[in-house]
């Protein structure tokens, strides 16, 4: 199945700009991964799974006009949603040269003058403020809220990508306002600011 196709079965409908873009990603994820060991997967249909696995979250958050994504590794979810949502400012934090060098060169490929990548780790970055803060596999919910305090907003909302242990994780979090929704065996975290 496309990616497109993909997409669309999950009510994602996205500009043709958009599949242009991200075959460039795609394929210079598959040129940089193999010598810089960046993603885990680097088939196509595994990148496309990772590109499903970003989106699919945009089907029910509240709109947003800025998001810092923590951790971006090789671009999931932040630089995805960069590349599908041109017109909302975007900060990719990522302490990882290797990684950063691969962010940058994506960006620059593709124009995309939304995004900001900020070679740093969360807790040391000072002078930005997001209305989302997104993260995939980083750490557990308690220590990321603690850990992004310094870019949120009062009203800021969270959105992280979890696996099976999230059930764990929200008892030692103590958190309220949240909804969980799930995808194959990906917990999608929201937390409403």
């Amino acid at each position: 199945m496309s990616l497109k196709n993909l997409l669309g079965k999950n009510d994602l409908k996205l500009e043709d700009s958009f599949y242009k873009d991200i075959q460039v990603f795609i394929e210079l994820l598959q040129k940089w991964g193999k010598v810089h060991n960046l993603s885990g997967r680097l088939d196509k249909e595994s990148i496309e799974e990772n590109i499903m696995d970003s989106l699919f979250p945009l089907n029910f958050i509240d709109a947003f006009e800025s998001f810092a994504d923590v951790g971006t590794g090789a671009g999931y979810p932040g630089l995805i949603i960069a590349i599908a949502k041109r017109d909302i400012k975007a900060y990719l934090i990522e302490p990882r040269a290797k990684r950063v060098s691969f962010l940058n060169f994506v960006k620059a490929s593709l124009g995309l003058n939304n995004l900001i990548i900020l070679q740093n780790r969360v807790e040391n970055v000072k002078d930005i403020k997001v209305e989302l803060i997104t993260s995939r596999a980083v750490t557990n919910t308690k220590l990321l809220i603690d850990l992004t305090k310094n870019i949120k907003q009062d009203s800021s909302s969270y959105l992280f990508y979890k696996g099976s242990l999230l059930e764990n994780e929200l008892e030692d979090a103590k958190i309220n306002n949240y909804k969980v929704v799930s995808r194959s065996d990906r917990n999608y975290l929201y937390i409403k600011g």
